[in-house]
């Protein structure tokens, strides 16, 4: 199999849906490569800050996009990779709130989104790519054969990051977590710039009130391995 046919399943959707989870499970299940598409987005954010170039300046924004010195090591089953940024882990500093709200930023430059495509596709490789992200089955990977629009509402998703944030030991008001979450899912499903929405024949999940297990089910059966 060559790589411009290797299979891809697209998992798209908005931030706390479960997207990250499903898409390890996924990966696993199917012995599938892994591409988190948005912590290119949130690595990208997180060395602009690094090197002091502001989040407005887009010329400069591309320029750390498309010089971005990051790996991904594998770790066990299940859990997620670890996140190298010049050869430091940076995997719990980019998921932050901070940074996941400075990658939104980020995400609305068609520029930068261009300086990451081709490093996207580069993931798709036999025997297949499980991709993780907001416009994979829209944009990235368009000719995916099986494509997953997975959401929740947005009381849902803040409740899930309220949880692992008190788990975590860090100290949050859910009130604060609602907002931001709904903030960036406007600007998410407005920008200019391969907006947050279902490819046409993506297969829309709604993973509210579900646990993971029953939304592992759904995927599966929509991958046509159930």
């Amino acid at each position: 199999m060559s790589e411009s046919v290797a299979t891809v399943i697209t998992v798209d959707g908005p931030g706390g849906s479960g997207k990250g989870t499903i898409t390890q499970m996924l990966a696993t299940k199917l012995g599938f490569h892994l591409l988190d598409s948005g912590a290119l987005y949130r690595l990208t954010a997180l060395a602009a800050v690094r090197q002091g170039v502001s989040l407005d300046d887009e010329a400069s924004l591309v320029g750390v996009a498309a010089s971005l010195d990051v790996a991904f090591q594998p770790t066990p089953a299940g859990e997620p990779a670890k996140v190298i940024l010049a050869g430091e882990d940076v995997t719990s500093e980019i998921r932050t709130e901070t940074c996941g709200d400075n990658a939104s930023r980020v995400a609305v430059m068609q520029p930068v989104r261009d300086a990451l495509l081709q490093r996207q596709r580069d993931f798709r490789k036999p025997p297949g790519l499980v991709a993780d992200g907001r416009d994979m089955g829209t944009v990235v990977f368009p000719d995916a054969p099986v494509k997953i629009f997975l959401t929740a509402s947005a009381e849902e998703r803040a409740r899930r990051r309220f949880s692992q944030l008190k788990d975590a030991g860090v100290d949050v008001n859910i009130d604060t977590l609602l907002e931001e979450i709904r903030v960036r899912d406007e600007r998410d499903m407005n920008r200019s710039a391969a907006p947050l929405k279902p490819a046409d024949d993506a297969q829309v999940i709604d993973s509210t009130g579900l646990s993971i297990e029953e939304v592992l089910d759904r995927c599966m059966a929509a991958a046509g391995q159930a």
